[in-house]
């Protein structure tokens, strides 16, 4: 075979050592993977306490994973994307195939359609988040989701199951079906969802005692009573979404009078949502959060 002169002057491509600190975020999102994974098991077995119990476990990760990456700048488009197929799974995919199996198979065909539309509502808004993450947005929607996220989602639509766990009456299984899908609407809707990305992080000395008691006493009430906990916050955050929506119709209208224009003129958008953004875990230049 004669030799190409021309492969002589290609450049060789080289790969040099990858730095720790861009494999622990993604450690840690293959280990929330894990978790959601095993909750799907752990369902089939019918050990819902435990297939739960992983599902919240996972959402702590996704939690923690971007914050890591911003912390050491171990950010990488390889972890964004596997973060995103994370929250598919974990807060999509692993929540409706418990709800199926807990009770939704009750309903045979309806409830697999109920599982199956929150778990594909979790894959559209994820990619609806990734496809516009580069969008230009106005200023009143830099602190606001659009819709519910992926995690919260998740955790909210098994509010069922936390109830049958403290020793309520189970509710039917159609009104679990039209809970389900309530939540799915949610995750793909264009609800502004206060998101807490522009609160200052900042702690005051001498506040950060009190900070830690805090810290360890909500910890302490998730282990200790983990079914009131999640059944309170679920309720809880479901009846705040309103005041998410008002806030943000309220910094529309300031924008707009700064800018001397008619409500909404100043991003361009009506004042009832911002424009389509997104999660997490489903808040990441680089990762999804």
């Amino acid at each position: 075979m004669p030799f190409d002169p021309k492969l002589r002057d290609r450049p060789k491509r080289r790969f040099g050592p990858i730095p720790v600190r861009l494999l622990v975020p993604n450690f840690i999102t293959l280990l929330a993977i894990g978790a959601g994974l095993t909750a799907i098991r752990l369902s089939t077995e019918g050990r819902m306490e435990l297939a739960v119990a992983a599902i919240v476990f996972a959402a702590v990760l996704d939690g923690i994973d971007g914050r890591v990456a911003r912390m050491i700048k171990g950010q990488s488009k390889f972890g964004a994307e596997l973060d995103s197929l994370a929250d598919f799974v974990n807060f999509g995919v692993a929540p409706g195939l418990i709800l199926y199996f807990w009770q939704l198979h009750d309903l045979h065909n309806v409830g697999w359609i109920a599982a199956m539309i929150f778990a594909i509502s979790g894959g559209l808004r994820l990619a609806r988040f990734n496809s516009t993450i580069d969008d230009p947005k106005p200023a009143a929607a830099a602190n606001f989701f659009t819709g519910v996220p992926a995690p919260a989602g998740a955790i909210a639509v098994m509010l069922p199951v936390y109830l049958e766990f403290l020793g309520a009456p189970r509710i039917p299984a159609v009104v679990t079906a039209l809970y389900t899908l309530v939540i799915a609407g949610l995750m793909v809707s264009r609800l502004p969802v206060f998101s807490g990305k522009a609160v200052r992080m900042r702690v005051p000395p001498e506040l950060v005692l009190p900070v830690f008691v805090s810290v360890v006493f909500i910890i302490a009430l998730l282990i200790g009573y983990p079914w009131h906990v999640l059944t309170i916050g679920s309720v809880l955050y479901l009846a705040t979404l309103p005041l998410g929506l008002k806030s943000y119709r309220e910094k529309v209208k300031a924008e707009a009078a700064l800018m001397g224009a008619e409500p909404g003129a100043a991003s361009g958008l009506s004042a009832n949502v911002p424009p389509a953004s997104g999660a997490a875990h489903e808040e990441r230049p680089t990762r999804l959060n």
